[in-house]
């Protein structure tokens, strides 16, 4: 797996209400438990993030996130952004703040931290550099949780779903977002970050790709 390979996944073409968007969805809450990105990025917050820091979640989804690191004090209700294509969900607080639509469209917040979790491998280079150009001045940290690109992560994935009896649409969307994945500095290289910008990334034993970057 030398380079990225971008195809479309089942989960982006599905209706909200589908069934097996729902269930796919739910099998991703398992996913990310067992790759503990959710439990990782908001260590590397509390470590690294300063009193009055705000954060913006790109690709929140049905913020899942979001809420955990709210309900860890990682931030206040207001100083909490989350950027995604999906409507508001239903349980958002009403002070913190929802932006429906394309990170790639328009300026993003102007917070301190910018979160995403299984979601810029979505993107190609040049849409990636795009988004690190459109990066506030006032960010200080990135946090990511992507895949790593490596056939073992795809044959351990393809072995995970025959015994977790996942759905088709989370069997399909899982190696496409393999080969998607990022492997040494990818992820800096294609956001196209300064030399201001310190960063590191590291792969994770079951397949997660985890950078930081920091000015």
């Amino acid at each position: 797996m030398q380079e990225r390979i971008l195809q479309p996944e089942l989960l982006d073409t599905l209706p909200q209400d589908d069934p097996d968007a729902i269930r796919a969805r739910e099998e991703m809450l398992q996913v990310n438990g067992i790759m503990g990105n959710h439990r990782w990025i908001e260590r590397m917050i509390r470590r690294h993030r300063e009193s009055g820091w705000r954060i913006t979640e790109l690709g929140a989804g049905d913020g899942a996130l979001s809420m955990r690191l709210l309900a860890s004090g990682c931030c206040t209700v207001a100083a909490l952004h989350a950027f995604d294509l999906a409507a508001r969900p239903a349980h958002w607080p009403a002070a913190a703040h929802w932006t429906c639509g394309d990170v790639l469209a328009q300026a993003l917040p102007e917070t301190e931290i910018v979160v995403a979790n299984l979601f810029l491998h979505h993107f190609t280079t040049e849409q990636l550099h795009l988004l690190g150009s459109g990066l506030s001045p006032m960010t200080r940290l990135i946090v990511a949780a992507e895949p790593a690109r490596r056939w073992i992560h795809s044959i351990s994935g393809r072995l995970f779903c025959e015994l977790a009896e996942l759905n088709h649409v989370q069997r399909h969307d899982m190696q496409a977002s393999i080969r998607a994945g990022f492997r040494g500095d990818e992820l800096r290289d294609a956001l196209g970050l300064g030399k201001e910008w310190q960063a590191y990334a590291h792969e994770h034993p079951l397949g997660g790709y985890r950078f930081m970057a920091w000015r």
